[in-house]
């Protein structure tokens, strides 16, 4: 008997290997992924100084994973984009513009649920 794909061995540890080669690809070539990750390092480390409840801890940890998803998604589409050509074009802008406000919403979250887990 056969394993349904999402079960088999083999193409799960292959998702896996992709989904570290992508991981491991931002941390090298790409400045702002670098800063967040730098950034929930740092935080993480903070947010177990600054509080001893649990919930707090996995809410202010949890806001700062959350936008390096946000800039991953957003260089994967920035990605797809430059792959298309190098034109200008308004969808192209406005699908770019879309990643970027995507991560600047994930920046103000994490700042809001800072201030009201900290303050």
């Amino acid at each position: 008997m056969q394993l349904p794909n999402f079960l088999n061995p083999v193409l799960l540890a292959r998702a896996f290997r992709n989904s570290l080669n992508g991981l491991a690809f931002a941390v090298k070539s790409e400045r702002a992924f670098q800063q967040e990750v730098g950034l929930l390092v740092i935080g993480s480390i903070a947010a177990f100084l600054l509080t001893d409840i649990s919930v707090e801890r996995a809410l202010l940890v949890g806001s700062l994973a959350i936008i390096a998803i946000a800039e991953l998604i957003n260089s994967a589409i920035e990605a797809a984009i430059d792959r298309i050509g190098p034109e200008q074009h308004e969808l192209s802008k406005t699908a770019k513009d879309y990643g970027s406000a995507a991560v600047l919403v994930s920046l103000v979250l994490a700042a809001v649920i800072w201030l009201i887990v900290l303050v």
